[in-house]
Parts: structure tokens; C-alpha cells; sequence
């Protein structure tokens, strides 16, 4: 059982341990070695910290013992424990994967993982919006260095154009949401969750003060319209560094957008017909986008967006089926959506980047990373028996319980739209015959290719047997239909 004093050092370990590994930046080898043992003791702390709450309980623990509103408060239900689980997995499979690429030999990848790891952590278990703020910004410095370490692109011109969008889209982000924070804590005079307990539902002025904070979070977890940078920057980073930034930066924009309305809003009904709307144009416009893309990366990021309205459609449902459904979706989505890019990434670093077309036969010739991503598009399109099945049929019927007949309709058709995109990649570029014109560049190492497979398996096996992490997922939605207990603990700390 983890004691709620020791919450902080789930985001001070990680980040003490960069400034560690950055004095050992000349021994890449001990470096790369220490990174993945250190983010697998963070995922059995994690894991711990999911047992321990995992009755709907909740742990807090105000630093230094101060009162509001000088506190700075950590909290752990379970739905932060699992992200913090899932984060962690993923870390360390896409540090698995840089290791096998080659990647995490540069001097600084090990050191700026850790820190970026601690910064979401602490964005995962904070309660205080402030403290949120410092914690993204956390992971943002590490992220633009990892950025720059890892650039991939049609030319030069491109990656610097990338890399200025991403880092101007995330100071704007940034801006906005410590100017949302500073108006918030204007109207109410406080920035504690627990404190903040219902405060837009109460207030037209707080409301429109936490409005500007969903904004922010809504721009970082790439929700329609504020969408656009996303496909323009991700295509040129390193495959390790899209798989990471996949699976902690927009999901952390996610769970705080979860978090939010359930603690600030209260789930208020008057502002749930906005969020359908919202999520459903997010969920179509990703999946139109992919369509037109003519490259694997183009596609599957146009899918991420399109999964992203599918996880925030369960808040928008904002009913306890509707939240669970969204949060195993959440966690699905992490896993297989990493598995795409890390199998197309083995491909790209083997065969090169091209055109759909352009490199064809690749399931005779590289079977595992074929079968890997074979699994987890089949997944990502909702066929069962994978986990993206569950998550999509829970999804469903949670909206028709809730008479949003509409949405359904909208999320079945995105399905079928999916599953033609990823039919595309899959004949153009993993059947058929090489062209003679073709070079043999080789083939995909199987330490290269283990990455994506295990996580292909991660969403097998939450298909097959989905019932353990359903259960789960229904008691954190409990947790966030009724904050009662979140909003107590904080407080008490």
C-alpha cells in the first residue's frame, strides 16, 4: 500500500533522476541502461498506487503540511493512478524502441525523458490548477529538446517550419491557460480543486474563467477546430519521440479536460450539448483528414485526432457508463495508437520514408512488425476481439442510454471510415509484391520490431479479457460522476 506521503515523489524521482543522468551523459550506454530500469520501477510504483486505490479510495497530501491556499496539494484517485500507469508503460516501451533504434544514444535523450516523465506525473496527480500549469510546463522543456534531437523531415525548410509550430502552438497554449488560472483564481480568489468544487457551475463569471482553461486544454489535447498543428508537426520527429509525445502529451490535455468539468463544472448539463458537438465534428474532420493523406504517418495522425473525439465524447456523455467508456477508451487508445507509430517507425528507419506504394510487400519480408501493426489497426478500427472493440461498443451503447441516438450513428460511421484508412495503408505498403525497381535495404531487426508487438499484445489481451480494466474504469467514472470523495480528500489534506 502507497501512504500519501510519498505522492510527490512521483514527480520529484523522475525529475532528480534527469538531473542525474545529465552528469552522466559521457557513459551513453549506463545512461540508456539506467532509463529503462527507472521507468520500470516507476510503473511498479505506479502499479502500487492503482492497488492501493483501486476500491474508489483517494489519497491526498498537502507538501509541507501547509493549509490552502499556499498548499501544494497532490491527489491520487484511480483514474489518475491508471494514466500515470499507463504514461509509464508507454515510456518504457518507446525508450525500448530508442534504445533498439539507436536514438537514446544521444547524449541528453535519457535525462530529458525523466523530467518530462516527472512533469507528467505531477500534471497527472496534482490538485491545484497553478501547480497543473507548472508541471505541463515541466514536460514542455524537455519535450522541446527531445524535439530537436529527434527532427525527420522532407528537408530542412520543413523541420525547422515543424518544430517552429510546435513550440508557438504550446507557448499560445500555455499563455492561454495561465491567463485562464490567473482569471480563475480572480473570481474566486482560489486555484485549489477541492476548493474549486462546482465553482462554474455557481458563478457565470468563474464559468467563463474556466472556459478559457478548457480552451488551453483543449488546444494541447488537439481537439477540433484547434486541431491543425498537430499533422504539421508530428511527421517530422523521430519515430521514438511521436510515440512518446502521443501517448503523454495530448492525453494529458485529455485528462485534465476529464478532470476539470467533473470537479469545477460539476458535470453540468447546460454545457454537454456544446461538447457533443465539439467532439463529433473532432471525431469526423479526423477521419476526413486521413482519408486524403497519401503516407502511413499522414493517416495515422488524422487518427489520432479522430480517436481523441472518441474519448471525449465519454465526457461529453457525462453519464457513469459514458465516463467509463471514455477512460478505457483513453487507455486503449495510448497503447495502440504507440504501436502504429512504432511499427510504421521500424519500417521508415529500415526502408526509408515514401508514399504509400512506394515500399510494398513488407509482410513477406518482415513479418513481426506486420503482425504488429495488422493487430493494432484491426484494433484502432473497433473489430473484435481487440481491445478497440470494447471501447467503441461500450461508447455506443452509453450514448444510447443517454438518447444521443445521433452520436452513435456518428461514431459507427467514423468506424467504417477507419477501417478503410487502414485498409489503405495495409494493401499499399504491407501486401503485394516489391517493385524490381525497389532496393533491398534490408530487413527490420527483431529487437527493432518487439516494441510495437508487445504493445499490439497489450490491446489483445485488454480484449480478450477487458472485464478486469472495465471494472476499474467504471470505478474511476464512479469517482468523477461524484467527486464527493476526491473533492474531501483534497480539502483534508
Amino acid at each position: 500500500m502507497i501512504p500519501a506521503l510519498v505522492l510527490p515523489l512521483y514527480a520529484a524521482v523522475p525529475i532528480v533522476a534527469g538531473g542525474v543522468l545529465i552528469t552522466l551523459n559521457r557513459y551513453r550506454r549506463l545512461g540508456a541502461g539506467l532509463l529503462l530500469g527507472l521507468l520500470a520501477v516507476n510503473v511498479v510504483a505506479a502499479a502500487l498506487l492503482v492497488v492501493t486505490v483501486g476500491d474508489g479510495s483517494v489519497l491526498a497530501h498537502a507538501v509541507g503540511g501547509w493549509g490552502p491556499p499556499l498548499s501544494i496539494t497532490f491527489a491520487a484517485d484511480l483514474f489518475g493512478a491508471l494514466m500515470v500507469t499507463a504514461t509509464g508503460l508507454l515510456a518504457l516501451v518507446t525508450c525500448w524502441f530508442a534504445v533498439a533504434s539507436g536514438h537514446a544514444r544521444h547524449a541528453y535523450f535519457a535525462p530529458m525523458v525523466m523530467i518530462l516523465v516527472g512533469g507528467v506525473n505531477g500534471a497527472l496527480l496534482t490538485a491545484d490548477l497553478f501547480n497543473l500549469f507548472v508541471f505541463i510546463e515541466v514536460m514542455l522543456l524537455p519535450s522541446y529538446a527531445l524535439l530537436v534531437m529527434g527532427k525527420r523531415g522532407r528537408g530542412q525548410l520543413m523541420q525547422v517550419t515543424s518544430s517552429r509550430i510546435y513550440v508557438t502552438v504550446n507557448l499560445l497554449a500555455s499563455t492561454l491557460l495561465l491567463a485562464g488560472i490567473g482569471l480563475v483564481y480572480g473570481v474566486t480568489g482560489r486555484v485549489n480543486l477541492g476548493a474549486l468544487a462546482g465553482a462554474a457551475g455557481e458563478s457565470t463569471e468563474a464559468a467563463i474563467a474556466c472556459a478559457v482553461v478548457v480552451l488551453a486544454l483543449g488546444i494541447k489535447a488537439a481537439v477540433f477546430p484547434v486541431h491543425g498543428w498537430l499533422p504539421r508537426t508530428y511527421p517530422f520527429m523521430a519515430p521514438a519521440v511521436t510515440a512518446l509525445f502521443s501517448g503523454l502529451h495530448t492525453k494529458v490535455g485529455v485528462f485534465a479536460l476529464f478532470r476539470l468539468y467533473a470537479v469545477v463544472f460539476d458535470g453540468d448539463q447546460r454545457f454537454l450539448l456544446v461538447g457533443v458537438a465539439v467532439f463529433a465534428l473532432t471525431m469526423v474532420f479526423g477521419v476526413l483528414g486521413a482519408i486524403g493523406q497519401q503516407d502511413a504517418r499522414g493517416i495515422l495522425y488524422f487518427h489520432m485526432i479522430s480517436q481523441i473525439g472518441y474519448i471525449l465524447m465519454g465526457l461529453a456523455l457525462f453519464t457513469p457508463l459514458g465516463l467509463a467508456a471514455g477512460i478505457f477508451y483513453l487507455l486503449h487508445h495510448m497503447f495502440v495508437k504507440a504501436s502504429l507509430f512504432l511499427s510504421i517507425g521500424a519500417v521508415e528507419l529500415v526502408h526509408g520514408r515514401h508514399r504509400l506504394g512506394e515500399v510494398a510487400g513488407l509482410a513477406r519480408r518482415d513479418p513481426l512488425p506486420s503482425v504488429a501493426f495488422f493487430v493494432a489497426a484491426l484494433s484502432l478500427a473497433g473489430i473484435p476481439p481487440f481491445s478497440g472493440f470494447v471501447a467503441k461498443l461500450t461508447l455506443i451503447i452509453a450514448a444510447l442510454e443517454a438518447d444521443r441516438l445521433a452520436v452513435a450513428v456518428i461514431a459507427i460511421v467514423v468506424s467504417i471510415f477507419t477501417i478503410l484508412s487502414m485498409l489503405k495503408i495495409w494493401g499499399a505498403m504491407f501486401l503485394g509484391e516489391p517493385r524490381s525497381a525497389e532496393p533491398d535495404t534490408g530487413r527490420i531487426r527483431t529487437g527493432l520490431a518487439l516494441p510495437s508487438v508487445a504493445l499490439a499484445a497489450v490491446t489483445v489481451l485488454l480484449g480478450v479479457g477487458a472485464e478486469p480494466l472495465l471494472a476499474l474504469c467504471r470505478v474511476a467514472a464512479a469517482g468523477l460522476a461524484d467527486p464527493t470523495g476526491y473533492v474531501q480528500a483534497v480539502i483534508g489534506a
